[in-house]
């Protein structure tokens, strides 16, 4: 009995220090996104993205094997033309400075820790596979796209172009759309 009581005031006292922060309020956090989309194009003459980053460090380390072939390589040599070394490209500190944004703020806010969202009729393994999946058409669209969506929907909306506005009706269409055929994995 003894133990029981322990085990149960312990798990209170556990679940009590491990109380997450609220969320940002979406409206706020949005005009926090378009202060350092404005912050960006006033201090760096560039708008957000993430694509570019990768492609710097996958030139980079493509060089790093095969440097002949990553200087005979048109898309890889575009990235390692200039004098500088391609991981100081302004894209590589943006992600990384998203990184660790992202982890500082989820420390503060006690939202740090490691787990699977998932629905009560998928496992694990299934629904890891979905996300490697999804991962790896949305990286293909962005090479084909030449930009990511971040680039796309926040970068070309803010300037208006008709082509980003397109794409992201397109992504929100193309989402409902596939979402009505995968939502039983999540009641």
């Amino acid at each position: 009995m003894a133990s029981v009581t322990h085990d149960v005031v312990h798990e209170a006292a556990a679940e009590r220090a491990h109380v997450a922060q609220p969320y940002m309020n979406p409206y706020l956090a949005g005009i926090g996104l378009g202060l350092v989309l404005l912050a960006a194009f006033v201090l760096v003459g560039r708008g957000l993205g993430a694509s570019g980053a990768f492609n710097s460090t996958i030139a980079w380390l493509v060089a790093l094997v095969a440097p002949g072939y990553a200087r005979s390589n048109e898309f890889l040599a575009a990235y390692l033309e200039e004098d500088t070394h391609p991981l100081k490209a302004w894209l590589v500190f943006e992600v990384v400075g998203a990184f660790v944004g992202a982890l500082l703020s989820g420390l503060l806010a006690g939202r740090v820790g490691v787990a699977v969202e998932k629905g009560p009729r998928v496992s694990v393994g299934t629904r890891l596979a979905f996300a490697f999946v999804g991962g790896a058409l949305m990286a293909v669209g962005a090479a084909f796209a030449r930009g990511c969506t971040s680039g796309q929907a926040l970068t070309g909306g803010a300037l208006l172009n008709l082509g980003s506005w397109a794409f992201m009706m397109c992504v929100f269409g193309g989402a409902y759309a596939v979402a009505w055929f995968f939502r039983r994995q999540w009641r």
